[in-house]
């Protein structure tokens, strides 16, 4: 069992809580801390659902999270043609 993973699922209710928010088996959510990694595109909101408490690096590593979290740069848009 991977305690950071439980620990992290505790922070946002526990595993029931968290099954009941995705419409999902409790036992689902126990397969995910038995491999160590909670599926990436569930770990943003087990984040909201523990108010930042559980955070997605510690619930699946695989993903560049620090690169997600990011704010992308604006973009330089051409202004308006102008008439000579």
């Amino acid at each position: 069992m991977n305690t950071q993973i439980k620990e992290a699922l505790d922070r946002a209710g526990g595993v029931a809580a968290v099954a009941a928010h995705f419409q999902i088996s409790p036992v689902s959510v126990y397969e995910w801390i038995k491999r160590g990694l909670v599926p990436a595109e569930k770990c943003p909101e087990i984040e909201k659902l523990s108010g930042g408490a559980a955070r997605c690096e510690e619930m699946n590593c695989r993903v560049d999270w620090g690169y997600l979290r990011t704010p992308a740069s604006p973009t330089s848009q051409p202004g308006p043609a102008t008439a000579d």
